[in-house]
């Protein structure tokens, strides 16, 4: 029988811990978030329904975007033990230059009509991580404001190429003045896609005052309250527009746009030279025939064509036919640490996240993003750790396992979307060992 006595005060206060309040709402909120999907949560209270579902939707169905995701879930890791990890490297070069984490900051479109603080906060958060940040051509921030922000920072910027060419290679040349680093091209967007849920919210740049808007607004009165008291919202790059995103993206875009473009833009920039939106071995070798210094799988968030490639999948074939040439860097689907530690083990040299970016800055701005990339630094520290890796180096292909969930009734063979009739890509035998991709010499920038 168990005895029982009176506790005593002595025994009692080691169990009495009590934290300091924090009265702060948005910092409360941000230290309860764990996880990227915690982030995610906050966001969705606090953000109007057609920012946030801009931000979380896909196109048609969101097929792509759910394959995306549920391939980082299937992912099974093989760990060593009896491994000293007490020190864990997670920095590396990333087109010559070091970074702290292989992951950065993709371009995202309209940033300050999800949160106020937009893409100042990403690049000023993203330099005090020592990770690079990439403003987009439809970014709502000037190039030469994001310098000014992160001043010390690593900023990439991404070009989409427009029909009217001379406006295109002056943002290009506005970002070499501003000490940009690398251009990202991105291909895969001859035209808009189908983004339903945009459509369903009638959403409007800039967001329109509506009876519909109005009762949303009502449960958010912060967001409204930033938006109507801070500088209008207008874009970085090109006169201010007042119409759906569709309309615009469909102005925009140029669907002629082919191998000579982006050999134009490898000769006039001087910098490192990113080509985004790969989906096949064949445009990943077109790419770097043409001056890639790196490809990046990517499916533009499963926000363009619905059913694409799974830039997850299609990994280690990528890198076994262009690793040796170019680094190859992923996006799509990334919402945590061990999603990055998985595409590094697997060839990726890089990946970018999006979407994670976006739900810490809708639910905090700039105190968000560094929550964000706090949650998935620290994921990839202790994913490390578990694997028995102490530096990205030794993370290898035998670490992961792709549990597949697809199957190929029919295999067909590579086509470059790039180069119509270009031939069928070559697969090797067996993998091969990895190396890190031969160094150019870098360029004097303009």
């Amino acid at each position: 029988m168990v005895e029982r006595r009176i506790p005593k005060p002595h025994d009692l206060l080691p169990l009495m811990q009590f934290k300091k309040p924090e009265f702060n709402a948005r910092k409360r909120r941000l230290a309860a978030a764990t996880t990227i999907s915690d982030l995610r949560a906050i966001a969705k209270k606090v953000t109007p329904t057609a920012p946030f579902d801009y931000t979380d939707g896909a196109a048609e169905g969101e097929i792509s975007l759910a394959r995306a995701r549920q391939a980082f879930q299937d992912i099974e890791f093989h760990p060593a033990v009896l491994e000293n990890v007490a020190n864990v490297d997670t920095g590396w070069d990333v087109l010559g230059e070091r970074v702290a984490f292989p992951f950065g900051i993709a371009p995202t479109g309209f940033t300050r009509m999800m949160q106020t603080e937009g893409e100042r906060a990403g690049a000023s958060a993203a330099a005090a991580a020592g990770i690079p940040f990439t403003l987009s051509t439809m970014g709502t921030t000037s190039i030469e404001d994001v310098t000014a922000a992160a001043p010390g920072g690593r900023n990439w910027f991404q070009l989409y190429m427009w029909s009217e060419r001379e406006r295109s290679m002056a943002l290009v040349d506005r970002a070499a003045a501003a000490g940009y680093d690398t251009l990202v091209v991105t291909v895969d967007t001859p035209v808009g896609g189908a983004r339903l849920r945009d459509v369903r919210n009638g959403m409007t740049i800039p967001p329109s005052l509506t009876p519909k808007t109005i009762v949303d607004a009502l449960p958010r009165p912060a967001w409204w309250i930033n938006f109507l008291t801070t500088e209008p919202l207008a874009f970085a790059s090109l006169d201010r527009w007042s119409g759906t995103v569709a309309a615009l993206i469909d102005t925009m875009f140029d669907p002629t746009v082919g191998p000579d473009e982006v050999k134009y833009i490898r000769e006039q920039w001087k910098g490192k030279l990113i080509v985004k939106g790969v989906q096949s071995v064949a445009d990943a070798k077109l790419a770097v025939d043409l001056g890639a210094d790196a490809v990046q799988l990517s499916n533009h968030g499963g926000r363009q064509l619905d059913r694409a490639p799974i830039p997850f999948h299609l990994l280690p074939s990528v890198v076994r036919e262009v690793g040796k040439d170019a680094e190859v860097h992923l996006d799509t689907g990334i919402m945590n640490g061990a999603d990055i530690v998985a595409s590094v083990a697997l060839g990726a040299r890089f990946t970018f996240i999006g979407r994670a970016y976006l739900y810490g800055l809708m639910a905090g701005g700039r105190e968000g993003v560094d929550r964000a990339i706090q949650i998935l630094s620290g994921e990839i520290v202790r994913t490390m750790k578990l694997l028995g890796v102490a530096s990205l180096e030794e993370l290898q292909p035998h670490h992961v396992t792709q549990l597949s969930r697809f199957t190929t009734l029919q295999p067909m063979p590579e086509q470059s979307s790039l180069s119509a009739g270009r031939p069928a890509a070559a697969k090797p035998a067996a993998p091969a060992a990895r190396k890190a991709p031969a160094r150019k010499p870098a360029a004097a920038k303009a």
